[in-house]
């Protein structure tokens, strides 16, 4: 698929069927993400990979019940190493280099999943502190995105986006 297609074919994803998410396409994602531009390339995040039944249960009750987050083959949580960032960058990296690193990393892995001809959603709604205690986070780990990904049991309608020109402003 190319890549305006790509960006084209992603949709929000709630409902997947119960199929294995291939190990190839899994590293093909994972190894996306890996790609993704970091501040100062410290790549300053972490994706860990949620396999464990119990575990999706705990953490989709930390996404406000989203049942969903449960029910999908594959679930990876991003989370910014604000340490890492901060080593490097001070308060800056701290506050906003690290999450930003773990955001785009997490997009890119959104958009390899679509290319694999998977779907996924992004969750952004979720109690950080009580998936840190789940995952057993170190303080210095922040969740702060969370992508089921898995083969589509729906097709999601297409959402108008906003007009170009409310959303681009040129600067002459």
């Amino acid at each position: 698929m190319d890549f305006y297609s790509v960006l084209k074919q992603r949709h929000s994803v709630r409902a997947f069927e119960d199929k294995e998410v291939e190990k190839e396409k899994i590293e093909k994602i994972l190894s996306a993400a890996i790609l993704a531009p970091s501040a100062g390339n410290l790549q300053s995040y972490k994706i860990y990979l949620v396999e464990n039944e119990q575990a999706k249960k705990e953490i989709a009750a930390a996404c406000y019940d989203q049942e969903f987050v449960a029910n999908t083959p594959l679930l990876l949580i991003f989370c910014a190493d604000r340490e890492r960032a901060y080593n490097k960058y001070e308060e800056r990296g701290y506050e906003l280099y690290s999450v930003q690193d773990a955001t785009i990393a997490a997009a890119y892995a959104q958009l390899a999943a679509t290319a694999e001809g998977l779907g996924s959603v992004w969750v952004g709604a979720f109690d950080p502190l009580e998936v840190s205690r789940i995952l057993y986070l170190p303080p210095h780990f922040v969740p702060v995105a969370i992508l089921p990904i898995g083969y589509p049991a729906e097709t999601p309608s297409v959402r108008e986006r906003r007009p170009f020109n409310e959303i681009v402003e040129v600067i002459k």
